[in-house]
């Protein structure tokens, strides 16, 4: 895994009719929101039509940003095994496509994506949005939640990434010390 001070991470919530995506560029200690978007999917289309344009799509925005590290959400389990397994797909398809261009892929669970940006595992999709816009300065443009979902992965792997020390987290004995070296995710 790079590193460097100086990288473009892709987040993406894979889904089969709406795949979001966020990306972000990190400059030493500076984070910067580049791009949220959605992909729409048509829910009519052959499921398999619809995983060669989840390929086809995250090929195009790897291709225009160029990213260093891909993160996604990891699969979480619910009761419908058929929506479980076309969402796997999803994901599997928007790794292969990342790994075409050899970018190290790192898979969050919903429940640490919510940690890491507001403190809760348990938060709504609102909440995590309401909190990347404090981190990351910027407004809501009706996007849809999906596209702040994916920008939450991004930038729950650079929390993660940026915390880590040779494999092992940084531990902080008591808020004030967190804070004081993450002054960014002060509200």
């Amino acid at each position: 895994m790079s590193q460097s001070t100086d990288k473009i991470i892709l987040g993406i919530d894979p889904g089969t009719v709406i795949m979001g995506f966020g990306l972000i560029h990190i400059k030493g200690s500076e984070m910067h929101l580049l791009n949220l978007d959605v992909v729409k999917l048509k829910s009519d289309d052959d499921h398999t039509l619809r995983l060669q344009k989840i390929f086809e799509a995250v090929t195009g925005i790897v291709k225009e940003h160029k990213p260093d590290e891909f993160a996604i959400e990891a699969p979480f389990f619910g009761k419908n095994v058929q929506s479980m397994l076309k969402l796997g797909r999803a994901q599997g398809v928007a790794m292969a496509a990342a790994l075409n261009f050899n970018i190290p892929i790192f898979e969050y669970s919903p429940k640490k994506i919510k940690l890491s940006i507001t403190g809760n595992g348990n938060a709504a999709k609102e909440q995590v949005a309401a909190m990347l816009q404090q981190i990351l300065k910027f407004t809501n443009t009706n996007t849809y939640l999906d596209a702040t979902d994916a920008l939450a992965v991004a930038v729950c792997h650079h929390f993660q990434t940026k915390n880590t020390q040779h494999g092992a987290a940084k531990s902080y004995k008591n808020w004030n010390t967190f804070l004081n070296d993450n002054p960014n995710r002060k509200a």
